[in-house]
């Protein structure tokens, strides 16, 4: 009786004691992340420098808890002329490196600094450069290059599907509208692994 007593306290001990989490940040485990920001501020009505982006990319975390991610985005910001709103578009493609310099004790909430390399490509009204009232744009459409820097707060909202909040500073040369956009973003990762 004396030995049962002993080994249902430390059950009881044990489930009131924490709950066990799943290993995150493993060496080796991959996510799968997608994600959308806006750009240069929040300014999503109709009207002068109206701006979003939105990607997705592949994690791969490495022995330390950093991660390499590789993935494509597609930024669109419009900018207004006369009544009419004119799109730049930039397609491009992004490999970086991500430092976690922070995490609570329970590997819920971690804090990230990345460094990227980019390429892409920009497009200014989608090459027309004709306007209705005669007007002709002289901005051209460029292959971009260049990177990012970026901080990143993952919180684990189950095991495999974490919420990012991000902040990004994009530098791409190339560019004949606006060499720097700042993105602000959130997005959902899942761990395929």
């Amino acid at each position: 009786m004396n030995k049962s007593v002993i080994i249902l306290l430390a059950l009881c001990l044990a489930l009131i004691g924490g709950q066990a989490h799943a290993q995150r940040y493993l060496p080796g485990q991959k996510g799968l992340q997608i994600t959308a920001s806006a750009v240069d501020g929040f300014n999503l009505k109709q009207g002068d420098k109206q701006a979003f982006a939105g990607g997705i990319a592949l994690a791969t975390y490495t022995k330390n808890g950093n991660r390499w991610v590789f993935g494509g985005e597609y930024l669109q910001k419009s900018y207004l002329y006369k009544t009419e709103l004119l799109p730049t578009a930039q397609f491009t493609v992004e490999g970086g490196y991500y430092y976690k310099f922070l995490s609570d004790p329970s590997k819920t909430v971690f804090f990230s600094v990345g460094a990227s390399a980019m390429a892409g490509y920009e497009t200014v009204n989608w090459g027309e450069k004709l306007l209705p009232d005669g007007s002709t744009i002289t901005s051209e459409d460029n292959y971009l290059y260049g990177g990012a820097l970026t901080f990143e707060v993952e919180t684990y909202l189950s095991d495999r599907i974490v919420l990012l909040l991000n902040v990004q500073e994009r530098i791409l040369g190339g560019s004949s509208v606006n060499m720097f956009h700042t993105t602000i973003g959130a997005g959902l990762k899942f761990i395929l692994n």
